[in-house]
């Protein structure tokens, strides 16, 4: 290993103490990253979409069930065991079912642009937080549970942007916003990709009929 390599580590890793975790993070987000793409699909043609997100979370559960059993599956099964946390190992990765069926629900339960913005919150607003928290976070109040005021405003910024890019009203993007903060500050580990998709697109109609 040449001493550029070396100096190079040492510098990530005084920046970064958890660099291996921090790269399993980017991976996991880069995929959550992938679900923003649901909304444009769903605008050319929304069953499809639907039939899409059923078929793709089916499938990687029957993959993951396969690679428990020991049997791996090309690519899918490499690709799930980098992107493992450590509280994963030996079991099932739930992260994508829920991140598939987050996005589905939003789809089947509320009419655009608040499908739309649910699942951006989702993408963007988890993905950021987790991102962003990991890399910058160190004020980690007890309140939070372990989570970081970095991450949070992260949380808070990307959905504001994302819905405020939907909706073009500051109202709706707020309230997604604070509402998509306050539901990722929960301690519900990878089902936030539930609850945050579904909380979000109820409250954007709420607002929305007023």
């Amino acid at each position: 290993m040449s001493d550029f390599v070396i100096q190079k580590d040492k510098f990530l890793y005084s920046v970064i103490p958890n660099l291996q975790e921090f790269k399993t993070e980017i991976l996991r987000k880069s995929i959550h990253f992938l679900i923003a793409l649901s909304p444009l699909m769903a605008a050319v043609n929304r069953p499809a979409t639907v039939l899409f997100l059923m078929a793709g979370t089916l499938g990687y559960t029957w993959m993951e069930t396969l690679r428990l059993a020991g049997v791996k599956v090309p690519l899918i099964s490499s690709i799930t065991s980098m992107a493992s946390r450590s509280r994963d190992m030996g079991r099932f990765v739930m992260g994508p079912v829920t991140l598939g069926m987050g996005a589905l629900l939003a789809l089947l339960l509320y009419p655009s642009p608040a499908a739309a913005i649910a699942i951006y919150a989702l993408a963007f607003g988890d993905g950021f937080a987790s991102l962003i928290g990991k890399l910058f976070g160190r004020l980690r109040p007890a309140f939070l549970g372990g989570k970081s005021i970095e991450g949070s405003l992260a949380c808070f910024i990307a959905v504001l942007i994302s819905a405020y890019q939907v909706s073009f009203d500051y109202r709706i993007a707020l309230i997604a916003a604070l509402t998509a903060t306050a539901v990722e500050a929960l301690p519900l580990e990878d089902y936030d990709n539930l609850a945050m998709p579904v909380t979000v697109g109820l409250v954007v109609c709420l607002i929305s009929s007023f």
